[in-house]
């Protein structure tokens, strides 16, 4: 799932600087995810969960906002759980341009990795406060840039914890041809939907909820049966009030 900024509705997403630069702001969050993935009659399944602590931190230097996000996660495949970490690092120019300067994020759990940014500017901010019914767009597929069409549509503003937020949802699909992520040995043709909701601070227009599901299917064309395969990603991240505690890898049955 990797981060594309929303045309539509110009969202901003970058990362911290590492020099001594003051710092502007953090946000931590809870991080959960699931990964499912099927071929043919369910004749090859695996799954994947994920839980862990994410911060993303946000300075300035000059003319350039660098956001930095880590995430601290326990990897859990069924049969064992291990800890992971992940980076993400993303530079926000004056002129408006976002550089993805560091990507160390294999398993898509920064904030700085989705669909949505993690941080708005004020005038997109006030256009998701008069944003009503959809508005089409078109953004670049995650997996192979093929272009996605779908609309982003107005949600219910909410509560999250505290904090009161402003919300926004998205669907879209396009056709799926190449490469199967993680699995580069499988080409796959079919297609590519994704869909979510996020929430932003109305007073900080900082990320404080995320949920997003992409889901592909079709038929596996290097294979002489061209199976079908079912691939799920959902992911989930919720800001907290405080910080929070890190998961402890359970250990496999003997």
């Amino acid at each position: 799932m990797r981060r594309q900024a929303f045309r539509s509705v110009a969202l901003a997403a970058a990362l911290v600087w590492e020099l001594a630069a003051p710092a502007f702001g953090a946000q931590t969050y809870a991080v959960a995810g699931h990964d499912s993935f099927s071929i043919g009659d369910n004749d090859i399944t695996s799954e994947v969960t994920y839980a862990g602590v994410q911060t993303l931190s946000i300075r300035h230097r000059g003319g350039v906002t660098r956001y930095t996000a880590h995430v601290d996660y326990i990897r859990s495949d069924g049969n064992a759980s291990t800890e992971a970490s992940s980076d993400y690092v993303a530079d926000l120019l004056a002129t408006g341009q976002t550089l993805d300067t560091g990507d160390r994020d294999p398993d898509y759990l920064t904030v700085l990795n989705q669909p949505f940014a993690a941080e708005l500017d004020p005038s997109t901010l006030a256009d998701l406060r008069s944003l009503r019914g959809s508005v089409p767009f078109d953004f670049p597929s995650p997996f192979t840039g093929s272009s996605l069409h779908g609309y982003l549509r107005h949600i219910p503003s909410g509560m999250v914890g505290p904090r009161r937020s402003i919300g926004v949802g998205f669907e879209a699909a396009g056709p799926m041809r190449g490469s199967l992520p993680d699995r580069p040995g499988l080409t796959l043709r079919g297609t590519i939907a994704m869909s979510g909701m996020a929430y932003y601070d109305v007073k900080t227009a900082i990320l404080l909820s995320l949920e997003t599901t992409v889901t592909i299917t079709g038929n596996v064309s290097n294979r002489a049966d061209k199976d079908r395969v079912t691939i799920v990603f959902e992911r989930s991240i919720r800001a907290a009030s405080g910080p929070l505690p890190v998961p402890v890898p359970t250990k496999s049955p003997a």
